[in-house]
């Protein structure tokens, strides 16, 4: 396993490191014990009780700095509560490695947001891989969270939707600025019940379990070194989440839709584009390009989703008659990416083989002139 094989890099290097030392010392004896054979007087007795002294603390070091090691990092420390500004200052000096595995992270909120994001960047620019690991705010367990805490009038899909636009918009930003950057922050979505919230920055990391009725961050927090068996516990249930392809969900493809738009049979250009997926009808967001009355488009949707599969669409006006009204098609849109002020151009994707013929849906918006007047 991934796991066993860093833990055993990990002892490795200790073990060479303890070596190196012991040898060096060892060297550094050798010269004075060498030194005062040669010597005569006080000078020869001088080096040859500091030479014996640096043997003793080179084989002591030897024996010594691994359980020394080993129990340093067998040690569990104690929070009362999540510490969010200790948090960001730690991920502002991570170098290596930074994980989050959480329902939604407190850290993206109105008061601590400028300053993670901030933080996040740095973390990059010195080298650190940062993954996000968040729960998808469609699934039951997020609904089940929410009423778990009710009585703190948490909605706990809200909370996920407001950290993956600030996410989102990190995101498009680094492709702007800095795309040398962008590849080393990684989002994604899982759909599993939540049990252990992370927080690492590099090789320590601040666990925590989900209690019922209770915030997470308001309960005590274990600061474990991540090469302790703690540790390797959620270092497990992370990649076990990360890596499953059928309970997680990238946050580029939760974000947009890839779309090829088709004319006459023929492919014309592919976007992303915004979309929600409700009651088993998809919907998108299509105001980056102007309808045409033979218009069709392929659609690839998130494995999830019901109906996924790539397959060719007409497109159609939300309507009245429609299992969702329109109204609340706009909603869901608003929800995740936030109010659109009425510039939305919404249609509901329509199985090409369940339009009659080529003859689309009267109130379909494939009916509108070319220029789209």
């Amino acid at each position: 396993m991934p796991r066993s094989g860093s833990w055993r890099r990990g002892r490795t290097a200790r073990q060479r490191r303890a070596f190196v030392v012991g040898g060096a010392l060892l060297g550094v004896a050798t010269a004075m014990l060498l030194a005062a054979w040669r010597s005569t007087g006080f000078l020869s007795d001088l080096l040859l009780n500091l030479g014996a002294s640096v043997v003793l603390a080179a084989i002591s070091y030897v024996i010594f700095d691994p359980l020394f090691e080993e129990a340093r990092k067998a040690r569990v420390q104690e929070h009362l509560s999540f510490d969010q500004q200790a948090f960001v200052a730690r991920l502002h000096r991570s170098g290596r490695r930074v994980r989050i595995l959480d329902t939604w992270t407190i850290l993206l909120e109105q008061q601590h947001r400028a300053a993670t994001l901030a933080a996040v960047e740095a973390a990059l620019r010195s080298g650190a891989q940062v993954q996000l690991l968040l729960l998808d705010p469609d699934c039951t367990a997020a609904q089940q969270r929410s009423e778990e805490l009710e009585r703190q009038r948490v909605n706990v899909p809200k909370q996920i939707r407001a950290n993956l636009r600030h996410l989102a918009a990190l995101q498009e930003k680094l492709d702007r600025e800095d795309k040398g950057l962008r590849p080393r922050l990684q989002v994604r979505i899982y759909d599993a019940s939540p049990s252990i919230q992370l927080y690492q920055w590099d090789g320590q990391a601040l666990i925590s379990f989900f209690p019922i009725g209770k915030l997470s961050f308001n309960v005590p927090q274990l600061e474990v070194d991540m090469d302790s068996p703690w540790g390797g516990f959620v270092h497990a249930r992370f990649e076990e989440l990360w890596e499953h392809e059928q309970a997680t969900l990238s946050l580029e493809r939760y974000w947009s839709a890839a779309v090829t738009l088709s004319h006459d049979g023929f492919d014309a250009v592919e976007v992303q584009v915004p979309y929600v997926s409700v009651d088993g009808q998809h919907y998108i967001d299509c105001r980056q390009f102007r309808l045409n009355p033979l218009l069709t488009v392929r659609a690839q949707l998130p494995p999830r989703t019901t109906g996924s599969s790539a397959g060719v669409f007409a497109l159609a006006e939300p309507a009245d008659g429609d299992r969702t009204a329109a109204t609340s098609v706009a909603r869901l849109f608003d929800q995740k990416y936030g109010p659109g002020g009425g510039q939305r151009t919404i249609v509901r994707l329509v199985p090409q083989d369940s339009v009659d013929g080529r003859t689309p849906n009267p109130r379909s918006p494939t009916g509108a002139d070319p220029h789209g007047r």
